[in-house]
């Protein structure tokens, strides 16, 4: 029988999936212990947590921040996110909310899952049979390559290119690209 011990995660990493063009991979890692749960996600929901997650403001609203605004308005509480099933290689979710002091479950794709976790700073959680069918122990320098290969071409960028580049995605609503550029400008004016 499988084990259904819950464990808590965190989001280690975000970058392009090594495994499927124009996706991204969310690498969710146990808090007490070494193993990481890979999830390749959509473009659209790799920039809603990367946006979050980097505290980024936006021109108008987008869904997820939508939909928190909704909850919000309904005095409707996340407090937590459950990755609660995997079922041939796809990954459920549950929202754990509370409104009016009753806990309601609602279902969700673990993408949006995440977008809400990260707005609303709540826990993320999943069970040990997940992990011991899809966790894996990463070498998380090998993951960050990914993101330091890009990064590198920013490097050789002036900081008026950078900026150039920066407003060119802001105006694009690339908030992931927005933000790796930004941390670049930060890295540049820093040494100069």
């Amino acid at each position: 029988m499988a084990s259904v011990k819950k464990i808590e995660l965190t989001i280690v990493a975000l970058s392009h999936s090594m495994t499927q063009s124009n996706n991204y991979a969310v690498i969710l890692g146990e808090k007490e212990g070494a193993r990481r749960l890979p999830i390749v996600i959509g473009g659209y929901e790799a920039q809603a947590i990367a946006i979050s997650m980097e505290r980024m403001a936006t021109n108008r609203p987008l869904t997820h921040d939508l939909f928190k605004n909704t909850m919000d308005a309904f005095d409707i509480q996340l407090k937590e996110i459950v990755i609660s099933d995997l079922v041939e290689g796809i990954f459920y979710a549950q929202l754990i909310c509370e409104q009016d002091g009753e806990k309601v479950e609602i279902d969700s794709r673990t993408s949006d899952a995440l977008a809400m976790a990260v707005r609303y700073e709540c826990p993320i959680f999943t069970y040990d049979f997940i992990l011991e069918a899809a966790g894996v122990i990463l070498d998380l320098p090998a993951d960050t390559e990914i993101v330091e290969q890009e990064a590198e071409s920013l490097t050789s960028k002036s900081l008026d290119d950078l900026n150039t580049l920066l407003e060119e995605a802001l105006v694009e609503e690339n908030y992931e690209k927005a933000a790796t550029i930004r941390d670049e400008i930060k890295k540049k004016k820093g040494t100069s």
